[in-house]
């Protein structure tokens, strides 16, 4: 018995037994889709992570207050609080002036929510951050229109913003907000530049931000309170390593701060592939965890499918006898059945697979980004084929096991 026929043997039974193909194609779909679904979550916030490192510059670090370590329990959080002073613009200048492997330095100081203004229009909440010019460049920006500020319009306290898309949106929604003016407690500010939509995530947006440069932002909003940087972005000058750029950056801080060699630093330094790793560490074996649950039910549709197979395998007893007594092989009858239900499990794959994209689009739109690899694609499709073997081979086995009198004597 050819490929052909053996297909078609196959489809004649799936379509003949309607519910019953249909609740055995149930288990599968269910299970496909759950783990399909949890399977994309997972890849989206690995590929959001990747993203957000690449858009902040996959070759600069972040030098800040705290460090990873510093938030593994509250009280090694409490320590860090006590140890880690604040950074401040003489850190960055120390920096500046000592530093020979790094290529550009910027900081970013103090975070605020304001109400903003134009003419009656109020946009609630909006987050408020001063910046280095020089941040452009190290964050690789993307400017949707106008442009960025300039060293002059920094040292000179320029009331000048950079602002987020949905401020741009929904204060000016026919357009046109470069050189308009905003106020945000009662100082007018003139827009500049609007930044490209990054969208939301959580249901956040990302776009609900205004960037002033960081001389106007201190001026503005509170003088010395708000004078301190809290954060600094550092790349590693050109053909240095960012491993050599970093230990110089700790090396700077240490002997401004006059830490002893046994003394801990009291300052966090963030790469690249520290975020990958906490990432990794965080959730490698929780997406194990994450997976086995929606397997489980996998493994329950494998059960369905023995079972109804087993059902099948009865009520074709008298079938399986005739093609047994005109010349049928028991490899023939072990084949029929094993492609049976390798069908059946796959068609539940496929739905389960399409329905798990629907949901990963509906995720994307509303929630969080999800992300299903085509080879993931492939390997669910592959699985639920192979789920379907395994759970047909027994079945399979005692339908091609049965003697041929003795099935057609069955009713």
């Amino acid at each position: 018995m050819n490929f052909a026929e053996t297909l078609k043997l196959a489809i004649d039974s799936i379509t003949s037994h309607k519910l019953r193909s249909f609740l055995t194609l149930l288990g599968m779909i269910i299970g496909m889709t759950a783990f399909m679904i949890v399977l994309s979550l997972l890849q989206g916030f690995n590929g959001y992570v990747d993203e957000k490192i690449a858009g902040i510059g996959s070759n600069t670090f972040t030098v800040m207050r705290f460090s990873f370590e510093d938030f593994k329990d509250s009280d090694t959080f409490a320590a860090a609080q006590r140890r880690n002073k604040e950074l401040d613009f003489a850190d960055l200048d120390f920096i500046k002036r000592n530093a020979r492997q790094i290529g550009l330095i910027g900081a970013k100081a103090g975070n605020t929510t304001r109400d903003v203004r134009f003419e009656t229009q109020t946009l609630a909440d909006v987050s408020i951050t001063g910046v280095e010019p020089v941040i452009a460049e190290l964050e690789n920006v993307d400017i949707a229109e106008g442009r960025y500020f300039s060293d002059a319009e920094n040292k000179n306290s320029t009331r000048v913003a950079f602002v987020g898309a949905d401020v741009a949106t929904k204060l000016f929604p026919q357009g046109g907000a470069i050189g308009r003016e905003i106020s945000i407690q009662g100082i007018p500010y003139r827009i500049i530049g609007v930044q490209v939509a990054k969208g939301s995530i959580f249901g956040q947006s990302q776009d609900n931000f205004i960037l002033l440069p960081i001389e106007t932002f201190g001026a503005n909003f509170g003088g010395l309170k708000f004078s301190r940087a809290p954060s600094f972005i550092v790349s590693p000058k050109y053909g240095v390593k960012m491993a050599d750029a970093v230990d110089e950056v700790r090396t700077l801080l240490r002997i401004r701060r006059k830490l002893a060699s046994d003394e801990k630093d009291n300052f966090g330094i963030i790469t690249p592939d520290a975020i990958s790793g906490l990432r990794d560490s965080l959730f490698g074996t929780i997406s194990v965890v994450i997976l086995f649950v929606p397997a489980i039910a996998l493994v329950v549709g494998a059960i369905v499918i023995m079972n109804i197979m087993l059902v099948a395998v009865t009520e074709r007893t008298k079938e399986i006898g005739i093609r047994k007594a005109v010349g049928a092989k028991q490899s023939d009858i072990l084949r029929q059945f094993l492609f049976e239900s390798a069908l059946l499990s796959a068609i539940g794959g496929i739905i389960g697979l399409i329905i798990a994209l629907i949901a990963g689009q509906v995720i994307t739109a509303f929630v969080f980004p999800t992300r299903i690899p085509w080879w993931a694609a492939v390997i669910a499709i592959g699985v639920s084929a192979a789920v379907g073997i395994l759970a047909g081979l027994f079945p399979a086995w005692k339908a091609a096991q049965l003697d041929p009198i003795e099935a057609l004597r069955a009713e």
